[in-house]
């Protein structure tokens, strides 16, 4: 099946999934912005980074350094629950006077995780991807 694609003042991605003729849908497309009628072959079925598409002429591929910052954010949301629990043990480690070396630690791995250099040299969603320290953020939300 035929669908339209095209790019967005703001850089983003569009799909128009016609429900009839595709040739009926052109009209959807906002004025004044080019589009590709393209199959459905082109469209990427991993949306893990759909807001880091970008489109290249009847194709559509990922803008890498955006799907690195939306997965740096995904890295941050991870950790907010993460730091959480271990500003809650270490006020308990505070409270009984135990090291609180190890809490340092863990805390510190989570503030380093989003500049890991990996992240930086993922050259394709997949490496990316692997790029999720399961020890210190938990499951992956690729998985």
């Amino acid at each position: 099946m035929s669908k339209i694609i095209y790019t967005n003042s703001d850089g983003t991605v569009s799909i128009i999934n016609p429900t009839g003729d595709v040739n009926d849908a052109i009209k959807d497309v906002p004025n004044g912005l080019s589009y590709e009628i393209v199959e459905d072959s082109v469209i990427p079925t991993d949306r893990t980074f759909r807001n880091a598409w970008k489109q290249n002429s009847k194709t559509i591929e990922t803008d890498m350094a955006k799907a690195r910052e939306i997965h740096k954010t995904n890295i941050r949301n991870a950790r907010t629950l993460k730091f959480a629990e271990l500003d809650i043990e270490f006020q308990k480690a505070l409270e009984t006077s135990s090291s609180t070396t190890d809490i340092v630690s863990k805390k510190q791995a989570l503030r380093d995780a989003p500049t890991d250099s990996a992240i930086a040299s993922a050259s394709n969603e997949a490496e990316l991807k692997a790029q999720w320290n399961k020890s210190i953020l938990g499951d992956s939300p690729y998985s």
